[in-house]
């Protein structure tokens, strides 16, 4: 009975290892998995580079959670802005023609009073709009038209032309 219950615990292990994509979570559940095969801790300690108390907390957790304690639960941090004041700034970002971090910033300063210690967070906004943050301006402030003209007349003899059909 404990033999069964051990392998029908290792084959849920490695299912779950299988299944996840996070190295973290992955680490958690091969130790545990280690464990049941009768590895002792110093040498899942040596193999995983993991603490002997990480081990026996991640074991603890498993059997009373079963795979849900191995599971990370880090929720991130709750959101400066309520869903309806984020829906109101993507909603402000697709009407425009032309997008600048600026301007998102100081929208979002005043009106909002959210200000962000990345740009990362206002980058996601342009992507939560469908909106590219390459997208900043109409033109290419560094563009020369001299220089384009000048590189285009001494290519020119490079360019063939193809008869559509």
């Amino acid at each position: 009975m404990i033999n069964q219950h051990l392998e029908m615990a290792i084959v849920e292990l490695q299912e779950f290892i299988d299944s996840r994509p996070d190295a973290r979570e992955v680490k958690k559940a091969l130790a545990v998995k280690l464990v049941y095969q009768g590895y002792k801790y110093e040498e899942i300690q040596t193999i995983l580079d993991v603490s002997v108390g990480s081990i026996t907390s991640w074991k603890q957790a498993y059997k009373e959670y079963g795979i849900c304690g191995l599971r990370l639960n880090y929720k991130g941090r709750k959101s400066y802005l309520s869903d309806e004041q984020l829906q109101e700034v993507l909603s402000w970002l697709q009407t425009k023609e032309i997008w600048e971090l600026g301007e998102l910033e100081y929208k979002m300063a005043f009106e909002y009073d959210v200000i962000y210690e990345s740009k990362r967070s206002y980058y996601d906004l342009f992507e939560a709009a469908g909106i590219s943050w390459k997208k900043t301006t109409g033109l290419n402030p560094k563009a020369n038209q001299q220089a384009v003209a000048a590189k285009k007349n001494r290519l020119k003899h490079c360019w063939q032309t193809t008869e559509r059909t």
